[in-house]
C-alpha cells in the first residue's frame, strides 16, 4: 500500500474541509458544475469517475475466471456474503438506525435518501483495495484473483436488480432508467474499455507494459476520487454545517456491517476448513466495497445534493483504517483458526 492510500482517510478528511469551504465561498461555481448534465449524467463527474474506475478495472483478468473451482469453497462463502447477506444486513442495518434509532436526529427529508446511500454502498463488493487487504494477511493470490473476477462479472449482472429490489422494500423510488445508465456507464462500458486496454498492452509489451500504466494511473485513480469528494461536500456543505453529527450517525451501521460481514465470512470458512490465506481475503472481500462504483450510482440515481452520495462517501472516509482493523484480526487469529479448522 502506497503512502498516499494509507492515508487516505486524512485526504478525504480534507476534502471535506476544502468542499465545504469552497462550496461557502463560491457557491455559483457549483452551481455550474452541478448544471453541466446530459440526459441526467454530470458530465464533469462521469468523467472523473472513469478515471477512478478504469485503472482498477485494468488489475482484474477475467481469465482467472478458469480457476474458481480450486478454491470452491472459499470462493462459496464469498459469494454467499456477498450477494446473499451484505445488501440486505446493510438494508436491515439502515432501516433500524437510520430509519428509526438515528430518525428523531436526522434530516426528516433525507431519510430515505441516507438508507439508499447505505444499500447502494453494500450491493457493490470491492475489487482493487482487496488486492490490498489480501497481500497484507498473505493471502492466496490466485483466490484473490478469481473471486474478484467473479464478483465483477455477477455485478454487471447483479447490481441493478439487488438495489432495485431493497430499494423497492425501502419503499423508495426506484429510478429504473438511472439505474440502468449507471450500469452501463459505470461498470459495463468501463469494463470494457479497461479489458481492451489490458489486452491490447500484454499482446504488445507483456505484464511490464501493464505494470508500468498501472503505476502512473494509480495516484490519477485516487486524485480523481478525492476531486469528486470536494465537489460533493461542496454541494452537501450548508446540510453537514447545520447538522455536523450526520457523519458519525451514517458511520454507526457501516461500521457494524464492515465487522459482522468480515466475521461471517472468516468463521464459515473456517466451519468449512477452508486454509487460512483463503479465509482472511474472503473475509475482507465479504465486507468492503467498490465505494467508487457506489458514489457514482448514488449521485447519477440521487444527485449531488442528496443523503444518498453523502452516505457513500461516509464509506469512503472509513474504508482504510476500518479494513485495516480486520486485516489485523485476521492476521493475530491465524492460529486460533487453524487450531478449529475441521481435519
Amino acid at each position: 500500500m502506497s503512502t498516499f492510500e494509507r492515508y487516505l482517510t486524512l485526504w478525504v478528511g480534507l476534502c471535506i474541509v476544502v468542499g465545504i469551504g469552497l462550496g461557502q465561498l463560491t457557491p455559483q461555481v457549483f452551481h455550474a458544475i452541478g448544471a453541466l448534465e446530459v440526459a441526467k449524467v454530470n458530465l464533469p463527474v462521469a468523467v472523473l469517475i472513469w478515471l477512478m474506475v478504469i485503472p482498477m478495472l485494468l488489475k482484474i483478468d477475467f481469465t482467472a475466471l478458469g480457476t474458481v473451482g480450486r478454491h470452491w469453497r472459499g470462493i462459496g462463502v464469498t459469494l454467499f456474503v456477498n450477494w446473499a447477506v451484505k445488501p440486505f444486513s446493510m438494508a436491515l442495518l439502515g432501516w433500524l438506525f437510520i430509519g428509526w434509532l438515528f430518525r428523531p436526529l436526522l434530516p426528516a427529508g433525507q431519510i430515505d435518501s441516507y438508507i439508499a446511500g447505505l444499500i447502494i454502498l453494500a450491493a457493490a463488493p470491492c475489487t482493487a483495495m482487496v488486492f490490498v487487504w489480501s497481500n497484507l494477511t498473505r493471502g492466496e493470490p490466485h483466490f484473490t484473483l478469481s473471486q474478484v473476477a467473479l464478483n465483477d462479472a455477477i455485478m454487471v449482472i447483479a447490481f441493478a436488480p439487488v438495489v432495485g429490489l431493497l430499494l423497492g422494500l425501502s419503499a423508495i423510488t426506484v429510478p429504473w432508467g438511472t439505474l440502468a445508465l449507471s450500469v452501463a456507464l459505470y461498470i459495463v462500458i468501463p469494463v470494457i474499455i479497461a479489458q481492451v486496454l489490458r489486452h491490447r498492452l500484454i499482446a504488445s509489451g507483456g505484464q511490464m507494459a501493464l505494470d508500468r500504466l498501472l503505476a502512473r494511473l494509480g495516484p490519477v485513480s485516487l486524485v480523481a476520487l478525492l476531486a469528486t469528494l470536494v465537489l460533493l461536500f461542496g454541494f452537501q456543505g450548508e446540510q453537514i454545517v447545520a447538522q455536523p453529527l450526520v457523519i458519525c450517525l451514517l458511520a454507526v451501521p457501516i461500521l457494524i456491517q464492515v465487522y459482522f460481514n468480515a466475521g461471517l465470512a472468516y468463521l464459515l470458512n473456517r466451519l468449512a476448513g477452508e486454509q487460512h490465506c483463503v479465509a482472511g481475503p474472503s473475509a475482507l472481500i465479504g465486507a468492503s466495497n467498490f465505494f467508487e462504483l457506489a458514489v457514482a450510482a448514488a449521485i447519477s440515481l440521487f444527485g449531488f445534493q442528496s443523503g444518498a452520495a453523502l452516505a457513500t462517501v461516509v464509506g469512503v472516509l472509513i474504508e482504510v483504517p476500518v479494513m485495516l482493523s480486520v486485516v489485523w484480526i485476521v492476521n493475530r487469529s491465524k492460529s486460533w483458526y487453524e487450531r478449529g479448522i475441521p481435519q
